[in-house]
C-alpha cells in the first residue's frame, strides 16, 4: 500500500457545548495541526499515488476556511459540538469531495489540538 501525506497548521477558535468541560466551554482558540494521509495500492503512469501538488493546494483551500475562524459559527459544525473528532472527520469528507483519483483506497485526516492529543477519520473510497 502507497501512502502519501501533508501536514499544515492553522489557529482556530472554538468553544464546547453541551457538558460542563470548565474553560472548554468559553470561547478560546487551538494551534491546530492538520495532517491528510491518502492511500492507495497502485501508482499510476507518472508513478504517482496522486498529484502531491493537487493535494497540497487542496488542502491549503480547506486550511483556509478555518484559519482564524470561530469553527462554532461555521455551517459545517452547525448543531455539532465542535469538538476535534468533527473537525478532523469534516476535513476529511471535503477532502474527499476534492479529490478522487482511482488510485486512491483511502483517505484519513488526523487533527492535533496540542502536541499530546489528536483525533482522526478515516475513510475508505
Amino acid at each position: 500500500m502507497y501512502a502519501i501525506g501533508v501536514r499544515r497548521t492553522l489557529i482556530a477558535h472554538h468553544f464546547l457545548v453541551g457538558g460542563d468541560w470548565g474553560p472548554e466551554n468559553k470561547p478560546h482558540a487551538h494551534t491546530y495541526v492538520v495532517e491528510a494521509r491518502l492511500e492507495g495500492p497502485e501508482l499510476d503512469h507518472h508513478g504517482y499515488l496522486v498529484d502531491l501538488v493537487e493535494v497540497e493546494a487542496q488542502v491549503d483551500a480547506l486550511v483556509a476556511l478555518f484559519r482564524q475562524r470561530v469553527l462554532n459559527d461555521l455551517p459545517e459544525f452547525r448543531g455539532l459540538n465542535p469538538s476535534v473528532e468533527h473537525f478532523a472527520r469534516i476535513v476529511a469528507e471535503a477532502l474527499t469531495a476534492r479529490i478522487t483519483p482511482s488510485t486512491l483506497s483511502a483517505i484519513e485526516v488526523t487533527i492535533w489540538e496540542h502536541d499530546q492529543a489528536y483525533a482522526s477519520y478515516r475513510r475508505t473510497l
